[in-house]
């Protein structure tokens, strides 16, 4: 049994998570690998990756990282991640049945939301942390901040766009994580194995974050 809390504590703690999402398994767990060499313990592993739950099993198997499943919009998909090893789950939408599966198994679950209504839809289907997506077109901090000010006793993880130098901002308006894709993971760059131009990003923000 996962214990949910320990999960919400080292989110708030590392702050970034980034959302592996890529064309191919090899991809996924390069892109991985490099970022924590780097320093970042806390990945999402979408299920648009090719075999996402085999990846998943794999990594977590390390007693380092904490990982967890994004994209999941089917109760039969969450059932496998959390068979797999994940330590919490992702939607990018509200589903109550993904929420159903996650708390037999005592899993945090996020569920997608943008707007106010959506946010009490995810609260009410068992969200642990309501996901704001797509944050930088809803609006960025300002958006996350608005949201906060009626829900204040609602954790908000916004993801989605979300640049370097906004890190800051997300954090002073409430947040208590931010999900990053190709932002901090560029597939192309870690297809054509330029790993420095990933490291450079990385380390951009693990002076902002401990990841």
């Amino acid at each position: 049994m996962t214990d949910s809390r320990a999960v919400l504590a080292l989110l708030r703690e590392r702050f970034v998570v980034p959302v592996i999402r890529t064309a191919s398994r090899e991809t996924a767990a390069r892109a991985v690998e490099w970022l924590a060499e780097e320093g970042f313990r806390t990945f999402e592993i979408t299920m648009s990756v090719p075999d996402g739950v085999g990846l998943l099993r794999e990594l977590s198997r390390r007693d380092d990282l904490l990982i967890g499943a994004g994209t999941v919009t089917d109760p039969g998909v969450a059932q496998a991640c959390i068979e797999a090893g994940a330590k919490f789950i992702v939607s990018p939408a509200v589903v109550p049945d993904v929420a159903t599966a996650c708390r037999a198994h005592g899993i945090p679950v996020m569920l997608g939301a943008m707007t106010p209504t959506e946010v009490l839809a995810a609260v009410a289907a068992g969200a642990d942390v309501v996901k704001i997506f797509p944050a930088s077109s809803a609006g960025g901090p300002s958006h996350v901040k608005a949201l906060r000010a009626v829900f204040p006793d609602v954790p908000l993880m916004p993801t989605g766009g979300i640049e370097p130098p906004m890190i800051e901002a997300y954090r002073a308006a409430g947040a208590i994580a931010v999900g990053m894709g190709g932002k901090l993971v560029d597939e192309k760059a870690v297809a054509r194995g330029d790993r420095d131009s990933i490291a450079q990003v990385a380390r951009q923000i693990l002076g902002t974050a401990a990841c």
